[in-house]
């Protein structure tokens, strides 16, 4: 109970909505969200010699009713001799820490000193917020006690399947099922760490004041300015438009959520936390190296966002030397 606890507070806003990704400047007229069998996009290709890795780009959210199926990345990893995974961070706190940390997890998700969303943020966000709670929620008297970045996550995840979209899509386990279908070795590049003080950390993260105003806020933006352009990347994603694709650019309000985490109190002074991300980056770019060295055929995932990125995982190979191609 207590991993998954602090798994909560910290990595389900780290890891996962650090690289989650939203959009702007939509094309009109976008407004049905695709249902039914799709293949989402082609896959990206780096190889060097003979050797080829492809790289396929996993995105949310997308169409609640699509069933995400691809023969190309079927016949891929068929073939392949290696899978890098899609990195993450996890946390341990040991079976000791465990047991010190239950007196601190009731309440975990609530402000601190019984405070109320109306006395943490803004009078202009928490009367859009209004808005929107009636809109996406309900009624629900609870939520008004809870963390802004708690609030927003609750927020976004029940704006999001109001109109359509998901951001719990089934196609990661999809591959995750058709690498252990065909036996391919997995390579993780994940990163791992222990807390040392987990009951302090637990302590600081409930007495701390809110550092995630601004996650909040952008959580209410994007909400009320960007549906219609999500709609439009999980349609170009579900039928592999890549031009519609890489015509939308990347909001920010992961990295706002991102900051309400690393800039609290209970761990800020975590080193490797702080470091996760880049430890991440560096532990994929080594592993696809050396698989690209080893392997004829090797299949990989990235977050699509980073797979765009000009500065990316593959901007960075290709730098090296490595051809890197795009889906059409």
């Amino acid at each position: 109970m207590t991993k998954k606890v602090l798994s909560a507070v910290a990595f389900s806003l780290l890891a996962a909505s650090a690289w989650a990704q939203e959009e702007a400047q939509v094309p009109e007229g976008e407004q049905v969200v695709i249902t039914g069998q799709r293949p989402g996009p082609g896959l990206w290709k780096v190889s060097k010699g003979e050797h080829v890795m492809y790289v396929f780009g996993d995105y949310a959210p997308l169409p609640v009713k699509m069933d995400w199926r691809s023969n190309e990345v079927e016949s891929i990893i068929a073939k392949s001799q290696e899978y890098l995974p899609k990195p993450s961070f996890g946390i341990s706190v040991g079976w000791w820490g465990g047991i010190k940390m239950l007196p601190f997890v009731v309440g975990i998700k609530n402000n601190p000193d019984g405070g109320k969303l109306i006395d943490v943020l803004p009078a202009d966000t928490y009367d859009r917020w209004q808005t929107l709670k009636t809109k996406y929620i309900g009624k629900n008297d609870g939520i008004e006690r809870e963390r802004p970045m708690f609030v927003a996550d609750t927020l976004y995840r029940q704006g999001l399947e109001k109109n359509g979209l998901t951001m719990g899509t089934d196609v990661y386990s999809k591959v995750d099922k058709l690498v252990k279908l065909y036996k391919v070795k997995i390579t993780s590049s994940n990163v791992h760490t222990e807390l040392e003080s987990p009951s302090q950390a637990l302590r600081a993260f409930k007495n701390s004041p809110g550092t995630d105003v601004l996650c909040f806020a952008r959580t209410v933006e994007r909400l009320e300015s960007d549906l219609d352009a999500m709609r439009v990347r999980a349609n170009a994603w579900a039928v592999g438009d890549m031009s519609k694709i890489t015509s939308l650019s990347f909001a920010d309000r992961e990295a706002a959520c991102t900051d309400a985490v690393l800039n609290n109190d209970a761990f800020k002074s975590n080193e490797n936390l702080k470091q996760a991300k880049e430890t991440m980056r560096k532990n994929w770019l080594a592993n696809a190296e050396r698989a690209l060295e080893a392997n004829t055929s090797t299949f990989a995932v990235l977050p699509l966002a980073q797979l765009l990125d000009p500065k990316g995982p593959l901007a960075e190979l290709q730098a090296k030397g490595y051809q890197v191609e795009s889906p059409e």
